[in-house]
C-alpha cells in the first residue's frame, strides 16, 4: 500500500481523521493477517453508495432538464454500476491504496470490479464524514461530470426489456436466457449467454456478469432482427 499522501494531496483534502482513510482502502482480507477486525470499509462503503446516489441523482436533474423520471433513473443507475465506478477506481489511481491480505495479490485487485467498487463508494463515504457534504460533492462532480454530460440514452436501453416487449407483440410466451459457458478465475469471470424462444436461439451474449451477459444476447437478438 502507498503511503496517502499523494491521494490527499490530488483531491486537495486536508485530513482531520486519517484513520477513516485507511479503512476505506482496507479490504477485509487484511484483517486476518492483522488480526483485526471490523478496520476494513464495509460500512463506510454503505455510506457512500448512499451520497454517490443523491450527488449523481442532483446533478442529472439539473444538467438534463429535457429528461423525464424514468430516463434520470436509468441514467443514475447506468452511471453508478459497478463497471463504471471500478473503471473511476482505476483511472483515480485507487489500486495502489488498497490493504490487501497475503490470500489476494494487486492483480486480484485490479481485475475485480466488486473489490474496486466498494473501495470507491468507501472512499466517498471517508470524504463525506471528515470533510462534509460540499467538499464530497464537488469531488464527485468533477469526477463524474463528463459521462453525467455526455452520455448517450441509447446506453440505457434495457435490451431484454425491448426483446420480451417485441416477442410478447407476437406471442405470449416469455424468451428464454441460459448460460451456456463460463470462463476464467473466480475473481474475473466471463459468462456466456443464449437467449431462446421454443428452443431457437435468438441471439449470444458474452459479459462480466450474467446479467451483462443476457443483456448484451438481447441486444444481438435485436440487431439481428430475430424477432
Amino acid at each position: 500500500m502507498e503511503d496517502l499522501t499523494s491521494f490527499f494531496k490530488k483531491f486537495k483534502i486536508r485530513p482531520k481523521n486519517k484513520e477513516l482513510y485507511e479503512m476505506a482502502f482496507t479490504h477485509s482480507s487484511f484483517n486476518s493477517d492483522a488480526k483485526t477486525s471490523h478496520h476494513d470499509y464495509e460500512r463506510l462503503e454503505f455510506l457512500g453508495d448512499s451520497i454517490l446516489d443523491f450527488v449523481v441523482a442532483t446533478n442529472l436533474y439539473i444538467l438534463h432538464p429535457e429528461m423525464r423520471e424514468g430516463d434520470l433513473t436509468k441514467a443514475k443507475s447506468y452511471l453508478v454500476q459497478s463497471k463504471s465506478l471500478a473503471s473511476f477506481a482505476r483511472k483515480e489511481g485507487f489500486v495502489k491504496y488498497i490493504r490487501i491480505g497475503h490470500s489476494l495479490t494487486e492483480k486480484d485487485v485490479i481485475n475485480n470490479n466488486s473489490i474496486l467498487e466498494d473501495v470507491f463508494e468507501a472512499v466517498i463515504g471517508a470524504i463525506y464524514l471528515d470533510q462534509g457534504i460540499n467538499t464530497v460533492s464537488k469531488i464527485i462532480y468533477d469526477i463524474f461530470i463528463e459521462e453525467m454530460r455526455n452520455f448517450s440514452l441509447d446506453e440505457l436501453k434495457d435490451y431484454k426489456s425491448l426483446l420480451q416487449e417485441a416477442m410478447q407483440a407476437e406471442y405470449r410466451e416469455s424468451v428464454q436466457y441460459h448460460v451456456v459457458d463460463e470462463k476464467g478465475p473466480p475473481h474475473h469471470r466471463t459468462f456466456f449467454v443464449e437467449v431462446s424462444f421454443n428452443d431457437i436461439i435468438l441471439g449470444k451474449g458474452s459479459g462480466g456478469s450474467k446479467k451483462e451477459a443476457e443483456q448484451n444476447a438481447a441486444h444481438d437478438a435485436l440487431n439481428k432482427k430475430a424477432v
